[in-house]
């Protein structure tokens, strides 16, 4: 095993050498052994024959102590850090107590750094949601009664204008409608409605009922068992994670058809998925570009975890669980 002379075992090799050496000439010193004479030059190999075999004694002691100790760095080197819960300390074996209990401190860290981010991950995200819903009130509320107004008015001029300017009044009120509409699905994608009012399962059927008609691809919803009961963050987070997945199918699958399923995982938990038959793709260096880093994080962060299966001309099946 190669050894660093700035490594610890290393300057403790070092120290024991010299004091090794060190000792050596003074026993000799203390002894008056007499170099010249070959009854003196044999004691003197035999203190430096016996000095040797401690030092070594010594250094494989010292490597025996250590190397649990290296293959725990190497083991904290190796860590993802999307994925420190991961963490698995090697087996040290008896003797190390020291090493064992740097890997249990190292292991209650990482909890704690990854109970930290989740925590701080889910009030982002609570506050994004709670901005996405000020802004959804404010299309509806605000911009959408203005355009409403301005519509009304249009619609009262056309009525006692000549019939030529009737006509272009007409013309202008279809974008104002086209406008209407386009807030309002704004409004719906920032924050469904169905969402709040009538939960999980009623905000994906309705999702699903709608990607169908925008996109034109077969889009079938199977629902099995009766809805579990989710806090707001994780029922937030499992149908932004379907509202992306769906979003990846109509810009980039190019599929034909679309199977959504949902269905209660355990008491409090909640099973999804998403298949399509469309071009597929390899997940190596695709993440990015599809956003499935984002919808991971998001799993992680409500405690799910999340399975993406997709291989070039076979489709891709997204799977997510969480408990």
């Amino acid at each position: 095993m190669k050894r660093s002379t700035n490594s610890l075992i290393g300057q403790i090799v070092a120290v024991n050498v010299l004091l090794v050496v060190a000792t050596l000439f003074a026993a000799s010193a203390a002894a008056s052994l007499n170099l010249s004479t070959q009854d003196q030059r044999t004691q003197f190999a035999l203190l430096a024959l016996t000095i040797v075999l401690v030092l070594l004694m010594n250094m494989l002691m010292i490597q025996r102590r250590f190397t649990p100790l290296e293959r725990l760095i190497e083991r904290v080197e190796e860590i993802d850090p999307q994925q420190p819960a991961e963490f698995d300390a090697p087996e040290v074996g008896a003797g190390s107590d020291e090493v064992d209990r740097l890997a249990a401190s190292f292991r209650r860290l990482l909890g704690r750094i990854e109970a930290e981010r989740r925590r701080s991950g889910r009030l982002a995200l609570r506050a994004q949601e709670e901005e996405r819903k000020r802004l959804a009130r404010d299309l509806h509320d605000e911009v959408n009664q203005a355009l409403t107004a301005i519509l009304l008015r249009l619609q009262a001029v056309s009525q006692d204008a000549p019939p030529t300017v009737a006509d272009e009044l007409t013309e202008v009120r279809r974008p104002v409608n086209q406008a209407m509409d386009e807030l309002l699905r704004l409004a719906r994608e920032l924050r469904p409605t169905a969402l709040d009012d009538h939960g999980l399962y009623t905000a994906i059927e309705s999702q699903v009922r709608r990607f169908s008609t925008q996109t034109g691809i077969a889009a079938d919803l199977q629902v099995n068992g009766h809805p579990a009961e989710l806090d707001p963050d994780r029922e937030t987070a499992v149908f932004r994670i379907a509202q992306e997945a769906l979003a990846n199918v109509a810009r980039h699958a190019r599929a034909t058809a679309v199977e959504v399923g949902v269905e209660p995982l355990g008491d409090h938990g909640v099973a999804l998925t998403v298949r399509d038959d469309g071009r597929g793709f390899v997940l190596e260096g695709q993440s990015n570009g599809l956003g499935l880093n984002g919808m991971a994080e998001r799993a992680r962060l409500v405690g799910g975890e999340l399975e993406i299966d997709s291989r070039p001309g076979a489709g891709t099946a997204l799977s997510l669980k969480v408990p």
